[in-house]
């Protein structure tokens, strides 16, 4: 499999997203977030967008995001119980496995997803992390989870003008959960869960030094 255009390929993906305004409607919004929805051309669900400023410099608020073994993000942000490298493509781009724990009082089970991940520096400063799913002999379906697909996600950290301390932070989701969930249960599921994505994130930036 061609990891390396794949990476490129969400990249792309990611920034239209961010770039095209229309068909967005708001589905949550709270002091930290707005979060939107459209229905994904990728599968029968929704991408979701949340767009949120957050008090800290985007380089703070990136090593709280950033997919690393053992790092901060596995620390506080609930939806993620672990990291897997497993394989290193080239110096920004990585194959991971991610497991979340079960969830909505344990009507979503524990699910695994195996993504390409890409991280990209753009030239005002901005850091975005680039996701889709992708097979990978390593790591076929494990027992005790539910193989999830990431469809195109990710997120952006942009500085903004005139305010160091602060990030624009853009975030999209569009996962295809596997499994025999019902719809209600997902479609309230995700802009519950990006709410509390933000307000997690904002105290874990808060709290660092």
């Amino acid at each position: 499999m061609d990891y390396m255009h794949t990476a490129r390929s969400v990249e792309d993906r990611l920034l239209s997203y961010k770039k095209d305004e229309s068909g967005w409607k708001t589905c949550k919004k709270t002091n930290d977030v707005v979060v939107c929805w459209r229905p994904s051309c990728e599968f029968a669900g929704y991408v979701y967008k949340g767009e949120g400023i957050v008090n800290g410099s985007p380089e703070k608020v990136w090593d709280c995001l950033k997919p690393e073994i053992n790092g901060l993000r596995v620390k506080w942000d609930s939806n993620i119980k672990k990291f897997e490298l497993l394989e290193q493509v080239s110096a920004d781009v990585l194959i991971c496995r991610t497991v979340t724990p079960s969830a909505a009082m344990g009507i979503i089970s524990p699910r695994d997803f195996v993504d390409v991940i890409s991280i990209k520096r753009y030239e005002d400063g901005t850091v975005s992390s680039n996701a889709t799913n992708v097979s990978h002999p390593n790591c076929p379906p494990q027992p005790g989870y539910v193989r999830g697909f990431n469809h195109p996600c990710g997120c952006f950290c942009v500085p903004v003008p005139g305010e160091p301390g602060k990030t624009q932070l853009f975030s999209f989701f569009q996962t295809d959960l596997g499994g025999l969930l019902p719809r209600s249960v997902v479609d309230s599921f995700f802009p519950t869960s990006m709410v509390e994505f933000y307000s997690n994130l904002t105290k874990a930036v808060k709290s660092m030094k």
